[in-house]
Parts: structure tokens; C-alpha cells; sequence
């Protein structure tokens, strides 16, 4: 904290909120000694996230090609196929680092996962293991699961099972006198909520059968009575998640994806052409992979 630009009178009152702190433990009629806490910070204060990207600000991969990407106390290792080799030394590098920051690297809650293009014909020698590492086959990163094939098929089974269960919920609430519309107003806020959640990351990568599964769960949330009928349909809703995120990416030069946007388009020329919802070139469309990316997919919308 203290070699960040910040005032004295910030930084004093945040190194005061740190320090001091003790923990005790009741159990029945137990208990414990109190014991000095120096080395962490309340569960659930506002300041716990900012003062973890401030202790993590100076990990960085030691590689180049390697990218990490640190959210609150997450924090993802890319490393692409160029660079399998490099594997054990970015995972020692983060294993030190923490020993140097007092913390310890949870081997147990760590996984690695190699993505495969599955549509390619040729077959593709995966690398050997890492020692003490997990290898699987799908895992969830910020709450959206991902298999090892970039399908999200995972991630949309788990959404209509989970909400499912909101639905049997308020079956009870109906039971017990609610009224339609303010069942409807629960269900918008609560299921709706979680089916867009993160919607531009992972609905370019929905197949057919994943987006009529959604669209079947909401045909019969109406049919009860808990969607309203005029509601759009899940496409129409995941395609103006994705212009609402598209236009603040394109819009607010801080934003976190706008490093993403290809540059500006030089418009010096004399051919009349289609209006275009932004001023950015058009990337070469390599892959299938490629057009499922979020950026991607809305620089060419509605372009053809």
C-alpha cells in the first residue's frame, strides 16, 4: 500500500483497519485463548478485493506469450501450445511469489485444463501432467463452466437445473397467496438474472440443442404462469445483452475489453457503402472458434 500514489491519510487509516485485529473461538461451553491475527483481512469487507489486487499487482508471468489473469482471488494462467514447456516454471514462479507475500499456493484447489479445438481432423498429443495438479476435462471460471472442447453445454445444463428448483419455490409462494404479478417480478429478477448472467462470454458459444434448451425452460415457466408472455425470446435477450456490452466496450476507452477492438477504420475513401453500427476494421475470420469470441461476433453483426 505504501508504494501506491495515495494520501497519507488514506494509507494511515487503512494500515490502523489492518492491524489489531484477534480471533477467539467458541465451542459449547469451550473457549479458546484470544490469538493475534497479522496476516489477513475480514471476510466481507469492502476493502478485501482492492487490497488483494494491491497485493497482487507485482505477479506477473515470467514468459513471454504467458498471460495471468487475476480477478479478486482468482487468478488464471494462460499459457498457449507454444509454451507448454514453461508449465513448471510459471507454476514454481507463483508458488515463490506467494511464499514471498505470506500466502500459500492450494495445490488441492488448483486445476489445469488444455483446450482443444475438437473440430480439427488431425489428432493432437496432449502434454504430460503436472506434478501435484489436477487435469480436467470442464471447469467454471466466474461461474460460467467451460469443457475442454469450448463447449458450454455444462454451463446451460446446470442453469436450467438450478432454476428448475426456483420454480418449484415459487409454486410454494403461489401456494401460500402471491399474486401472478409479483411472481413474475421474482421470476425476472432471480431466474431471468441468472440466465443472462455473463451471457456475451458464453452464448456465442451455445450450440442449437443448448439454445433450445433455454428457450423450452422459458416456453414453460409461461405455460405456468411465471414468465410473462410477452417476454422476448432468450435470443433476443442474449443478442441485447450483447449490443448493451458491446456499446460501453466501444465507448469507454477505460473499459477492460476495449484493448480488444481492432482499430479505428480508415473511412478516406469514395465507395458508397452500408452504414455499420461502429468504426472499426474487420478482423480476418480464421476459425469457428474465432467467430464464437464476443468481440468478434459484434464486429461483424449485422455487417452481411
Amino acid at each position: 500500500m505504501s508504494q501506491l500514489d495515495i494520501s497519507d491519510n488514506i494509507f494511515n487509516w487503512i494500515a490502523d483497519f489492518l492491524t489489531g485485529h484477534s480471533h477467539q473461538t467458541h465451542y459449547g461451553d469451550s473457549v479458546s485463548q484470544i490469538k493475534s491475527i497479522t496476516a489477513s483481512i475480514i471476510q466481507g469487507s469492502a476493502i478485501g478485493p482492492t487490497s488483494y489486487v494491491v497485493t497482487a499487482s507485482d505477479l506477473h508471468a515470467i514468459n513471454d506469450g504467458n498471460v495471468l489473469y487475476k480477478y479478486a482471488d482468482d487468478t488464471y494462467l494462460i499459457v498457449p501450445a507454444v509454451n507448454v514447456n514453461t508449465r513448471s516454471d510459471e507454476l514454481q514462479h507463483i508458488t515463490d511469489w506467494a511464499t514471498t507475500n505470506n500466502l500459500s499456493l492450494n495445490l488441492s484447489k488448483s486445476e489445469e485444463i488444455v483446450f482443444v479445438d475438437k473440430r480439427r481432423k488431425h489428432k493432437i498429443d496432449l502434454p504430460r501432467t503436472l506434478e501435484g495438479l489436477k487435469r480436467v476435462q470442464s471447469i467454471k471460471i466466474l461461474g460460467v463452466a467451460l469443457t475442454n472442447g469450448l463447449s458450454v453445454t455444462p454451463h446451460i445444463q446446470h442453469l436450467v437445473t438450478s432454476n428448475a428448483q426456483v420454480l418449484y419455490a415459487l409454486k410454494i409462494l403461489r401456494a401460500h397467496g402471491l399474486c401472478d404479478k409479483a411472481l413474475q417480478a421474482v421470476f425476472r429478477s432471480v431466474v431471468l438474472a441468472r440466465l443472462l448472467y455473463a451471457s456475451p462470454a458464453w452464448w456465442g458459444f451455445a450450440g442449437t440443442q443448448d439454445r433450445q434448451k433455454v428457450q423450452g425452460f422459458l416456453r414453460r415457466s409461461v405455460r405456468v404462469g411465471f414468465c410473462s408472455p410477452d417476454l422476448s425470446s432468450f435470443n433476443e435477450l442474449c443478442t441485447q445483452a450483447d449490443q448493451n456490452m458491446f456499446s460501453k466496450v466501444l465507448n469507454n476507452t477505460d473499459h477492460v475489453l476495449h484493448h480488444l477492438l481492432t482499430p479505428v477504420h480508415n473511412t478516406s475513401h469514395s465507395y458508397s457503402l452500408r452504414p455499420r453500427a461502429h468504426d472499426r476494421e474487420l478482423p480476418d475470420r480464421l476459425t469457428h472458434l474465432t467467430d464464437c469470441n464476443f468481440i468478434i461476433r459484434m464486429l461483424f453483426y449485422q455487417v452481411y
